[in-house]
């Protein structure tokens, strides 16, 4: 299942990214990642499409820590819960 149905779900037009994201994190996660961490998993993934900001800190929920901070970087936040499937591939300059 996972990476296949990860790539799958990214290409789901009849769901919104929030739901592809929280179906991803539900089902490819054990045990199940929350549903309240689906907007910081947007939020990297647009930093990262969007502008290129792999560093970019993004806040955590309320109660959630990133080595004891309360933000955590888009890359890190992508590597953690798998979501290559939902990054735009660029070319190199």
């Amino acid at each position: 299942m996972g990476s296949i149905f990860a790539n799958d779900l990214a290409l789901a037009d009849n769901l919104t990214i929030e739901a592809q994201v929280e179906i991803h994190l539900k089902s490819n996660h054990y045990p199940p990642v929350p549903a309240f961490m689906v907007q910081p998993c947007v939020e990297a993934i647009d930093a990262v499409n969007d502008a290129g900001l792999w560093d970019l800190e993004i806040p955590m929920p309320e109660g959630v820590t990133y080595k004891g901070l309360t933000t955590a970087p888009a890359w890190a936040i992508i590597e953690q819960h798998h979501l290559d499937a939902w990054l735009i591939e660029r070319e190199e300059n």
